[in-house]
């Protein structure tokens, strides 16, 4: 059994900022492979599926971005689900716009949700980095993290937040590798092949 964390914050005025990019990640999870609707628990909506045999559990938590850990730890031991079974998806400021990383264990950067999964948890469970570009300034990070991505940012969005989606059966089964080859090449497809010109014998 494994449990698909994606951060964010609750409300409607959160709903399409960068910070809520994890959020966005768990709708797509859940809309594609066909997951059961949510519902509240954990201080969390959830909602469960199948994914590559796996019974998988995708938890939105609402208890804001500071405390997620609050919603996370309840859900992983209710199921006994060990951390190396978690795999938590939150926005990164040191990726570029619409690139994709994925890691076990580590610190958390800076980022309050990871502190506080740390904190509830431990830091033994797997991070899903998709990236939002930096501001550039430290002191720009809040303000530029809770504002709504720019009309010409959902170019690379509604390529990167489907290919997660449809590569994460991979990364559940232990190919992070495999996971982040396929994601890549479903943002990025390589052009297709002229097609070839056939000679005439003379």
């Amino acid at each position: 059994m494994k449990l698909v964390v994606g951060l964010g914050n609750p409300g409607p005025k959160y709903e399409r900022t960068r910070h809520n990019i994890g959020f966005m990640a768990i709708d797509e999870i859940v809309r594609r492979h066909s997951f059961r609707p949510f519902r509240e628990k954990f201080h969390g909506l959830i909602a469960e599926g199948e994914l590559g045999g796996d019974r998988v559990v995708a938890l939105k938590p609402m208890t804001f971005m500071n405390n997620s850990g609050e919603s996370v730890a309840p859900a992983a031991h209710f199921f006994k689900i060990a951390p190396q079974d978690v795999f938590v998806i939150h926005d990164e400021l040191d990726l570029a716009p619409g690139k994709l990383r994925v890691k076990r264990g580590g610190g958390a950067a800076g980022h309050n949700g990871l502190r506080s999964i740390d904190a509830h948890l431990g830091s033994d469970y797997w991070r899903v980095r998709l990236g939002i570009g930096h501001p550039g300034r430290k002191d720009l990070v809040l303000s530029y993290v809770l504002q709504n991505f720019l009309p010409d940012e959902t170019v690379w969005l509604d390529k990167l937040l489907p290919a997660a989606a449809e590569a994460l059966p991979l990364l559940l089964a232990g190919q992070d590798s495999a996971f982040m080859s396929k994601a890549a090449l479903l943002i990025d497809p390589p052009a297709p092949r002229p097609p070839r010109v056939a000679t005439q014998e003379r």
